[in-house]
C-alpha cells in the first residue's frame, strides 16, 4: 500500500494509546477495576470515559471524585488510586489480546522503509509501553520513545511534543502529529507542530464541541489520502 502523503514530511510524531495500540478499553477497565476492588461502583460506559479522558489530564479524577464522594472520602490521595489503576492496566496487558488499530502496521511499515525519523510521544510508562511492543514487534521499529518518565507536565501541555521535536527536527523538517484526543492535538500546536492530525472514531464525542481545535480529521490511518 502507497501513502504517498508520507513523502511530504521527514519527522513523525504519534501518540499511543487509541491511536497506533487499541489500549484504550484496558484503560477503562482498570479504572472500573480499581474503584470496585474499593467497593465502589462506577457506572460509566466506554463512551462516556474516553469522553472525559480525551478533553483534559485532570478529567478523570475531578469526575470520579465528583460521582463518588465516597471515595474521595476513603482516599482524597489521588496519586494512590492512580497507582491502583496502573497496577490494574499492567495486569490487563498481561491477560488481553493487544491488536494495533487499522492502518497502523502498513504506515509503520512504510516509515521504516523511507527511514523517516519518528517517535511515540505518550502518557505510559515505559514498563507499559516495553510490554504491548513485545508483543506487537512492528512498534520496534520506532526508533524513539517518549515516555511518562521523560516529562513533567501531561498533555494539554506541550512539554512532552517539545522534547521530541527538540530531538528529532531540523532547521527546514516538516514535522506531522497524530493524536485521537482533543488534549493531545493542544498539546501539539501548542509545542509549534502545525501539521497535527486527528484520528478518532466518527461518532467520538469530542468532535462535537466548540472547543476542538480544527485540525484535518480521519477515523482511521487508512483513510488519509492527503494531511
Amino acid at each position: 500500500m502507497k501513502f504517498s502523503w508520507i513523502d511530504k514530511y521527514q519527522v513523525f510524531l504519534f501518540d499511543f494509546d487509541g491511536l497506533l495500540v487499541n489500549t484504550e478499553y484496558l484503560h477503562f477497565e482498570a479504572y472500573r477495576r480499581m474503584t470496585a476492588e474499593r467497593g465502589h461502583h462506577l457506572t460509566w460506559d466506554y463512551d462516556r470515559f474516553v469522553g472525559i479522558a480525551h478533553l483534559s489530564s485532570s478529567g478523570l479524577k475531578d469526575t470520579i471524585y465528583d460521582e463518588l464522594p465516597a471515595l474521595y472520602a476513603e482516599e482524597p490521595n489521588w496519586s494512590v488510586l492512580y497507582q491502583e489503576k496502573k497496577t490494574s492496566y499492567e495486569k490487563l496487558l498481561q491477560e488481553g489480546t493487544l491488536e494495533l488499530l487499522p492502518g497502523v502496521k502498513e504506515v509503520l511499515e512504510a516509515l521504516q522503509k523511507t527511514n523517516k525519523k519518528r517517535a511515540v510521544v505518550t502518557n505510559s510508562t515505559k514498563a507499559q509501553t516495553e510490554a504491548i511492543k513485545k508483543a506487537l514487534p512492528i512498534l520496534q521499529t520506532i526508533p524513539m520513545w517518549i515516555t511518562r518518565e521523560d516529562y513533567k507536565n501531561p498533555k494539554p501541555h506541550p512539554e512532552c511534543y517539545k522534547i521530541a521535536v527538540e530531538k528529532l527536527a531540523q532547521s527546514g523538517d516538516m514535522v506531522v502529529g497524530f493524536e485521537d484526543s482533543t488534549r493531545g492535538i493542544t498539546a501539539l500546536l501548542d509545542a509549534g507542530v502545525k501539521n497535527a492530525v486527528l484520528i478518532c472514531p466518527s461518532n467520538h464525542p469530542q468532535l462535537f464541541l466548540d472547543s476542538l481545535p480544527i485540525v484535518p480529521h480521519f477515523t482511521t490511518f487508512l483513510e488519509i489520502k492527503n494531511i
